[in-house]
């Protein structure tokens, strides 16, 4: 079972003075491992997307660069990468959590926080 989310991103170099980067800015692909579903941040996709876009930029901004250790200009979400196995348990999850949900099927409330934005892969 594996899920991963991922990211575009573009960061930024701080440099002293002295030293000079070129270009100033980098976008990358960031992906993070999703916590299985029920267990630690599973529910990352309710709190942080909507409509498979970053629900507060802001805050999503601040989390890339935790994860990143430099400035992050700009982030976007792409996707969640997932296996056939996360997604059946990850829709368990959420049915076994209607108040989490407002009763919603798993199928609504993935479709209202991640769009379209859902690759199923096989391991």
């Amino acid at each position: 079972m594996d899920a991963a989310y991922v990211f575009r991103v573009r960061v930024r170099f701080e440099t002293p003075p002295e030293v000079s980067v070129s270009p100033e800015t980098v976008e990358t692909t960031v992906e993070v491992a999703a916590d299985p579903p029920g267990e630690g941040e599973w529910l990352f996709f309710r709190d942080a997307l909507w409509r498979g876009e970053v629900g507060d930029e802001r805050h999503a901004r601040e989390l890339a660069e935790s994860w990143l250790s430099v400035p992050v200009e700009d982030m976007s979400f792409s996707e969640l990468r997932l296996d056939p196995a996360y997604r059946e348990a990850l829709e368990e999850a959420i049915e076994s959590a209607p108040g989490e949900f407002d009763g919603d099927s798993p199928r609504d409330v993935l479709h209202r926080h991640l769009g379209s934005s859902i690759r199923v892969v096989e391991g």
